[in-house]
């Protein structure tokens, strides 16, 4: 109320007593939005967030920011708050008669809230399965940026490798004493090949991620293996057909999805890093007495040990092994050198 203004808090004064559906609505004074809606605390926290997403709806507010409501004064649980929150704005989303609120945001500045609103959206993806471009995937994606701030954009999407491979063609010459015994002899043949064979077909958006590494990979197992492996990545989400032999099918198939699972959990890594990037930033001293930012994997790393309430942590620093103190925030190498580091919450100052 203080960052408001005088004005919003005289607004309040005048409606005190007038609260329609457990709020109102004020100017937004010296913050930067035009409204500011205010909640009578119920603890409540999903029915909150719902009135007031419809409220925005029905008012057509195109943005709406939260707090994690619930988590100061009233001492909830943030895994708690951030259940209900989310179950409240992926309801809101599967409305079809949602047209003109397109961004919600919850702001979070305590880095240990951090796990327990990311962890609330990973729990809805793997509920979600069933349909990668799903909504809830579109609103876990959205959600992941509104909440811990921008990622930086994805890529140009690749353009897929294509595998070649060499077909050997063989021949089969087939004599007999009449066309029918011929004939037979050739449909027993066909039986035989067609039993041996088998097709497979995955679909995957990580796929989209391949680059010469898998296609490498898969180029080795197309020439040790009786298959035949064709990119089918104009479709959406992308295919791999693989055909040939059952065993080798089934065998190929097995790494393909192993691939995909190692790209996954590289992506939701550097995504959960980006989130913690955006929250505090550790450092290491570089030249004329400036700090240098880690990168965002060693960043979340150190982060999480000191959550972790972990006393040292091995990092590397150009190229050199250093142990942390998560206490002192002090680094020594193998040959006793030591460090001062700094870790800064991306809030301070503000």
């Amino acid at each position: 109320m203080d960052a408001a203004g005088a004005q919003v808090a005289d607004e309040c004064a005048q409606y005190a007593g007038q609260y329609q559906s457990g709020f109102i609505t004020t100017q937004g004074g010296n913050l930067l939005c035009r409204k500011i809606i205010h909640l009578i605390t119920d603890n409540q926290v999903k029915s909150q967030v719902s009135k007031v997403l419809y409220e925005c709806e029905r008012r057509m507010y195109k943005s709406v920011a939260f707090p994690a409501i619930g988590t100061g004064q009233a001492g909830q649980s943030s895994a708690k708050v951030a259940d209900e929150m989310l179950d409240a704005i992926v309801e809101f989303a599967r409305q079809k008669s949602v047209e003109h609120l397109q961004t919600v945001k919850i702001v979070i500045f305590q880095t240990n809230m951090l796990r327990d609103f990311y962890e609330s959206m990973k729990k809805r993806e793997d509920t979600d399965s069933s349909t990668t471009e799903s909504w809830l995937s579109m609103v876990k994606n959205k959600l992941s940026t509104a909440i811990f701030g921008d990622r930086k954009q994805s890529p140009e999407k690749k353009k897929v490798m294509s595998l070649k491979k060499k077909v050997h063609l063989v021949i089969f010459e087939i004599c007999g004493e009449s066309q029918e015994k011929v004939d037979k002899t050739e449909s027993w043949i066909k039986d035989l090949i067609l039993k041996e064979q088998f097709e497979n077909t995955i679909s995957d958006k990580a796929i989209e991620s391949f680059d010469e590494t898998q296609i490498t990979i898969l180029e080795d197992l197309q020439r040790r293996k009786q298959v035949t492996i064709e990119f089918l990545d104009m479709l959406s989400p992308p295919e791999i057909k693989i055909s040939g032999i059952s065993r080798d099918v089934c065998l190929v198939s097995q790494e393909v999805r192993e691939m995909i699972q190692q790209i996954r959990s590289a992506e939701e890594e550097q995504a959960k890093a980006e989130l913690y990037y955006n929250l505090v930033e550790w450092r290491y001293p570089g030249s004329n007495d400036s700090f240098v930012a880690f990168d965002k994997l060693t960043n979340m790393q150190l982060e999480l040990a000191k959550m972790s309430e972990k006393r040292f942590l091995n990092v590397e620093i150009n190229r050199k092994s250093y142990k942390v103190n998560l206490n002192t925030l002090k680094a020594t190498n193998d040959l006793g050198q030591t460090i001062n580091l700094q870790r800064v919450t991306k809030d301070e100052g503000k």
